[in-house]
C-alpha cells in the first residue's frame, strides 16, 4: 500500500467512530494490505485523535489465547492504543451506543510503577515494572462489519479496542500466582463464562514481555502510570443496552460493568 491508501483506510475507520456505520473489512478493498501497513494505519489514526486532545493511557494485547490465533490463522498476539477516553468508572452507567457492536472480556490488567521499553525486556524487568495488577473488563468492538475481521483487520482497527472499565482492589505481583488465577463471568447475575490466568500465552506477565519487546521493535515505549491489558482469559461475550457484567477472579477480587438501558440503533450492526 502506498500512504494515500493507508491514509484513506485510517480515515474510512475513524469515520466509522464519527458516524456510527461499520466499514467493510479492508482486505477486501486492499489485496495488497500487510501487518505493517495495518499497524500503520493504526498509527495514523492515533496520531489523529492525539492531535484533537486524546492522551495514551496504556496499550493492549490481543489474540492471545491460542483458540483465537487458530482462528484468525496467525501465530503472534497483536496491540493498540488505549485513550483517556476509552476508560468508564466502575458501576457508572456505560452509554451503550458509543459502541457500534460491543463484546467484553475479563482480563488481568498491569499498573505500570516505572517504564517499560524493549527490546530485550526479560520477564524479571517486566516484574520489576509493574506496580501492581487489577481485575478488568475490557470491551471490544470492531468498526469492521459484522466482526468479519481477519489479523489485518483488527490490527488496522486498534486492535479492535473499545472500553475500559477497571477495579478498584489493586494487588500486588508477589502476592499471586497469575498463571492460577481463576476468573467467572457473569451477565445480569447468569453465568456467562470462565476461565484462567494461564489461557494468556501461559501467563498474563508473559503477554506484557512481549508488548514491551513488540512496541520496543516500533520505537514505542510504555510509560509509568500506564494500563496494560494482557489479553482474555476467556472468550468474548456480547452485551447490550442494560447489562450488568461482573468478572470474579480467585485473589484479586471481582470487578463491574453497567451499561445504560437505552441506546440509539445502529444501523446495519
Amino acid at each position: 500500500m502506498d500512504h494515500a491508501d493507508r491514509a484513506a483506510a485510517a480515515a474510512s475507520l475513524l469515520g466509522a467512530y464519527n458516524d456510527g456505520h461499520p466499514v467493510e473489512p479492508l482486505t477486501e478493498k486492499y489485496s495488497d494490505l500487510t501487518l505493517d501497513d495495518a499497524y500503520a494505519i493504526q498509527l495514523l489514526q492515533i496520531d489523529e485523535r492525539l492531535r484533537a486532545g486524546a492522551t495514551v493511557k496504556g496499550h493492549k494485547v490481543g489474540l492471545t489465547s491460542a483458540a483465537m490465533q487458530k482462528q484468525l490463522g496467525v501465530d503472534q498476539p497483536d496491540f493498540g492504543h488505549l485513550l483517556e477516553g476509552m476508560f468508564h468508572i466502575e458501576h457508572t452507567a456505560i452509554p451503550a451506543d458509543i459502541y457500534l457492536q460491543p463484546r467484553i472480556e475479563p482480563e488481568i490488567a498491569f499498573i505500570l510503577r516505572r517504564p517499560l521499553k524493549g527490546p530485550g525486556v526479560t520477564a524479571a524487568e517486566a516484574i520489576a515494572a509493574v506496580d501492581f495488577v487489577l481485575p478488568a473488563l475490557e470491551i471490544i468492538d470492531s468498526r469492521i462489519r459484522d466482526w468479519r475481521i481477519g489479523i489485518l483487520d483488527t490490527v488496522a482497527d486498534n486492535a479492535s479496542s473499545g472500553g475500559v472499565v477497571l477495579g478498584s482492589h489493586p494487588t500486588a505481583l508477589a502476592d499471586v500466582d497469575l498463571r492460577l488465577v481463576a476468573c467467572a463471568l457473569y451477565v445480569c447475575g447468569e453465568p456467562a463464562g470462565n476461565g484462567v490466568g494461564g489461557a494468556v500465552l501461559g501467563s498474563p506477565l508473559n503477554a506484557l514481555v512481549w508488548l514491551a519487546n513488540t512496541l520496543g521493535g516500533r520505537g514505542i515505549g510504555l510509560e509509568a502510570g500506564h494500563v496494560v491489558l494482557p489479553g482474555s482469559v476467556m472468550a468474548a461475550v456480547p452485551v447490550s443496552p442494560g447489562d450488568v457484567v461482573t468478572a470474579s477472579f480467585t485473589g484479586l477480587g471481582s470487578v463491574t460493568a453497567r451499561f445504560a438501558g437505552s441506546a440509539t440503533a445502529k444501523e446495519n450492526v
